[in-house]
């Protein structure tokens, strides 16, 4: 195939998807091709998880790199057997819980499963995503789906359809538009290869969910640098969700963190930037009189609505044009963990602390 394709969009309604477009997608993705397709969390970039040629194309269309491995989308459980061997009794359990949801196992993969989508270990991602269009396409093709993000790599994550075709028009088949996403950041990834689990990646899953079922879960989210080796799961890469202007998490408690983030503000200003924060709506008020473009995340209260808002977001304040992009730690407690390992991906690390 070339290139360069003409990406078609077709409209789906998430309530009851309009199974002759949910066909069409899938002949696509039985012929080799590329589909784009909502899932709760974030717009996936799929195709057949068992095609070693499928893979590669996604890696080419989002030039992510081979040693970041890519989730397999599953619409039943029959195909967890299909992909994985060694299967531990947890893995069953915590599906009946949290499947279909944002929860992804990794587990040992069987010879059917492609080596590069697993990054060329013996591993495999797998999760079954919550959402009707997803789970109509993943049924319709006959075969897990490969889905990493819609996105350029390193890029925020796409929560709608137009964020898809920004970074991606032009290089994907097809891009099937169900609205926005609902929960807004990507899965939780736990290793089930490990005794006892390793939390791989917060996600929309929160680590005292999981830990009613593994209270021996260790939390260990990892920040890898391109190059390094082939990570276990995705989203370990430090820079990851990165808009174009750096952008810097300021820790601490709410009072010192405002006032820190005033200081920065004023030095970035005196040196001639253009600033722009990510605000909580309780902090807007607050930071009003600086000369700077505020996106608001949404309620600090609320850490759904944030994860909801946050790539949305990333990808609003990029667009304005700022030299710097500020932001409050969320603190990382429940969802806010998960938040959190994102803003600080998107941060390459840059934490400073206001205390």
């Amino acid at each position: 195939m070339s290139n360069v394709v003409a990406t078609r969009v077709l409209v789906v309604d998430p309530s009851a998807p309009d199974l002759r477009i949910i066909a069409e997608a899938a002949a696509v993705i039985e012929a080799g091709g590329l589909v784009a397709f909502p899932t709760e969390t974030v717009y996936g970039l799929g195709a057949n998880a068992l095609d070693e040629r499928a893979v590669a194309r996604i890696f080419r269309a989002k030039g992510r790199p081979a040693t970041d491995p890519i989730i397999a989308h599953i619409a039943d459980l029959r195909q967890l057997d299909m992909l994985a061997r060694d299967i531990p009794p947890v893995a069953r359990v915590l599906a009946q819980r949290f499947w279909p949801g944002p929860l992804t196992l990794v587990v040992w993969r069987r010879p059917i499963v492609p080596a590069n989508l697993s990054a060329g270990r013996a591993t495999v991602a797998v999760r079954m995503p919550a959402h009707p269009v997803a789970l109509a396409l993943i049924a319709a093709a006959g075969v897990p789906i490969a889905a990493p993000s819609a996105n350029r790599f390193s890029r925020p994550s796409p929560t709608t359809a137009a964020h898809v075709l920004d970074d991606l028009a032009g290089c994907i088949d097809l891009v099937l538009d169900g609205g926005p996403t609902l929960v807004g950041i990507e899965s939780s990834v736990v290793d089930l290869t490990t005794d006892p689990p390793r939390l791989l990646r917060p996600g929309g899953v929160t680590v005292a969910a999981l830990r009613d079922l593994l209270p021996e879960l260790i939390v260990e989210p990892r920040y890898l640098s391109v190059g390094d080796e082939a990570a276990p799961a995705p989203g370990m890469l430090l820079r990851h969700y990165a808009p174009d202007a750096p952008l810097i998490v300021v820790a601490g408690e709410r009072e010192a963190a405002l006032a820190r983030i005033r200081s920065e503000v004023l030095m970035a200003l005196d040196a001639g930037k253009q600033v722009g924060m990510l605000a909580f709506d309780e902090d807007v008020a607050e930071l009003a009189d600086l000369p700077v473009r505020i996106v608001a995340l949404g309620s600090a209260a609320n850490p759904g609505q944030v994860a909801q808002r946050l790539f949305a977001a990333l990808r609003e304040i990029e667009r304005i044009g700022v030299d710097l992009i500020l932001v409050r730690d969320p603190g990382r407690e429940g969802l806010r963990l998960a938040v959190r390992d994102r803003l600080v991906r998107a941060a390459e690390g840059r934490v400073i602390n206001a205390e």
